[in-house]
């Protein structure tokens, strides 16, 4: 995936705020305020998206990525992420983009606010 991707990315999404993107896994991340909110694969954008995101998103034509790990239990079969493909207008539209972002990023929260807080161990 090539810099000037992830430069058009920023400047998709920079009516969001900072805008963060890590490589990982030869696809990246995009992060805003420390929550994922989109992936990056194939140069093509893809948002966390919750139940209602999804029906809007399939809605404007757009599907989920499908990873297909090739190392254990799961290898050779089809995982569907939680990451939909942005509408096609939305890249030529960094205020609708930015509304879609908006979306996703609440997904993202309600989804880091749901996971259970990881218990310590307590030494005995």
């Amino acid at each position: 995936m090539s810099d000037s991707f992830h430069d058009f990315v920023r400047e998709l999404f920079a009516g969001i705020g900072d805008v963060q993107i890590k490589r990982m896994f030869g696809g990246a991340g995009v992060y805003a305020g420390g929550l994922m909110f989109a992936l990056l694969a194939d140069e093509t954008i893809y948002i966390k998206a919750d139940d209602t995101l999804k029906v809007a998103l399939a809605e404007e034509g757009c599907g989920p990525f499908i990873w297909t790990p090739n190392k254990g239990p799961r290898a050779g079969e089809s995982v569907e992420m939680s990451y939909w493909r942005l509408p096609e207008a939305a890249l030529d539209d960094p205020e609708l983009a930015c509304e879609w972002a908006a979306k996703a990023l609440a997904a993202a929260r309600s989804k880091a606010t749901a996971k259970p807080k990881s218990k310590k161990k307590r030494s005995a």
